[in-house]
């Protein structure tokens, strides 16, 4: 298998392959066959660069052409690539270099004082580089399912990331989720729009899309919810993919509107609250289909196609996933996975049936709930208790614009439930708006779920990927 030669070059050459929306307010549309000649332009360039079948190539580039390009140049040649996004900082990017020993990186110059804060003064491509003169690349690499393709990095939620390595196979068994969760059709348009460097991004940025024959849009600038609106609207595009967190974003502050084209909302990575998942319904028709998977996963639930969605729900296994509760966790057999990885770099691969780590429970329709990390679960005096829910309840009061949950020990209890709160401008922290906080969670759900303390924050710590850093949470810092 070779995704590069049997999907990108296979393709017909005019089909539209990507929209480019520059920082500096720039558009292009690009064909699969510029894809494909100028990806295999990037190929011989990093071939002339000493770079060879197996080595590591790290990317540090925006959601940009130069990053699909170099994606497919090393996906055509065997290369490994790690991508990273640009918020990392130096010390996130020294863990990566020292993990990954890459052969060379391809980055943007605006990432040169990073780079360098982290250490690296190895071979380096910078972008933006315009148009390269064509070279003839070197063959495509044949390649088997368990060759490696990409190194991602876990989120890091509950401790240090770490280097997770997939197989060919992650890139062709991609299309288990794009038939039955992504649901892009012919020359249709999706935007994904994860930062390069999530691992959510490549495959529903653009290899998805393109084995379903459609577009990706790629937008290489910091989020904006009203902007975020007004690009969906002129753009067209039918299929949506953000995280919950952009979802609930621009439902408080830009308010969500039907848009032309616009048939599909899905999202993943965190839960999804049912006031969020409402309100879009509300404005646009359409219910935000939520999926679950993980860096070492890839995609395994779906909200089915053509249902309603359920509030809370991450959907049903993905036809063919072997998905199992056990004692309350989410447990996967790896064989029924295409897209399972291969390993931790430096460690054994993985045996047996693998462990989500995530507190999960099933209703009588095989619909499954996230309830939170296994070690997230907040048991106080005898109940266990999500964040998720307690979190979700916050969020719908009027002064808060997030807020993220976590156990704080108590000498009676065992452990009490501590929320740390992100007011909404307008707000202010008080003893008063505190107490009715706790008093709207006594209000909306079981009263023993309610916070019994409640601090404010300017922000919460976050992992580069955007999800809560509850191990930092607990820590209190």
């Amino acid at each position: 298998m070779n995704f590069a030669r049997d999907v990108v070059e296979a393709a017909p050459p005019g089909r539209r392959a990507i929209v480019a929306l520059g920082r500096d307010g720039s558009r292009r549309e690009w064909t699969m066959g510029e894809i494909a000649r100028f990806a295999g332009t990037v190929a011989a360039h990093l071939h002339e660069l000493r770079v060879r079948r197996g080595d590591v190539v790290l990317t540090l580039l925006g959601n940009q052409p130069e990053w699909v390009l170099t994606m497919v140049a090393c996906f055509r040649q065997g290369y490994v690539v790690l991508p990273c996004t640009e918020q990392l900082r130096a010390n996130d990017l020294r863990l990566r270099l020292e993990v990954a020993q890459p052969r060379l990186v391809v980055a943007d110059e605006r990432n040169a004082a990073v780079l360098s804060g982290a250490g690296w003064d190895g071979p380096t491509v910078w972008g933006p580089w315009g148009e390269w003169p064509r070279r003839d690349p070197p063959p495509p690499a044949e390649l088997a399912a368990d060759d490696p393709c990409l190194i991602t990095f876990s989120s890091g939620t509950a401790g240090e990331p770490k280097a997770v390595l997939h197989g060919q196979r992650y890139l062709i068994g991609q299309r288990l989720q794009a038939d039955h969760w992504l649901d892009a059709g012919t020359d249709e348009l999706v935007w994904c729009t994860a930062a390069s460097g999530w691992s959510k991004s490549a495959r529903n940025a653009f290899v998805a899309p393109w084995l379903r024959g459609a577009a990706a849009l790629l937008h290489d600038a910091r989020f904006d919810s009203d902007e975020r609106l007004q690009l969906l609207e002129r753009e067209r595009a039918a299929i949506l993919c953000m995280a919950p967190t952009e979802y609930r974003v621009i439902a408080k502050r830009a308010r969500p509107r039907r848009t032309p084209g616009l048939r599909g909302l899905v999202a993943a990575g965190e839960a999804l609250d049912p006031g969020v998942l409402g309100a879009w319904h509300e404005a646009t028709g359409l219910w935000i289909r939520d999926g679950y998977g993980q860096t070492e996963t890839g995609q395994l639930t779906g909200m089915p196609l053509g249902e309603r969605a359920r509030p809370g729900s991450m959907g049903r296994p993905l036809p063919g996933i072997d998905l199992e509760v056990v004692d309350g966790e989410l447990t996967l057999d790896p064989a029924t996975d295409p897209t399972f990885f291969l390993g931790y770099l430096g460690e054994e691969p993985p045996s047996g049936r693998w462990r989500t780590g995530d507190r999960v429970r099933a209703d009588d329709d095989g619909f499954l709930y996230f309830e939170g990390r296994a070690d997230d679960v907040i048991v106080s005096a005898g109940y266990r208790i999500g964040p998720f829910e307690v979190e979700s309840v916050l969020a719908e009061h009027p002064a808060v614009a997030e807020a993220a949950v976590v156990a704080a020990a108590d000498e009676e209890r065992g452990s009490v439930v501590r929320a740390v709160v992100v007011l909404r401008a307008g707000h202010a922290p008080s003893d008063a708006l505190a107490r009715e906080l706790q008093d709207h969670v006594k209000a909306e759900t079981a009263p023993y779920k309610y916070p019994r303390i409640v601090e404010f924050a300017a922000e919460l710590p976050r992992t580069p990927s955007g999800k809560v850093r509850r191990a930092a949470l607990r820590g209190g810092g």
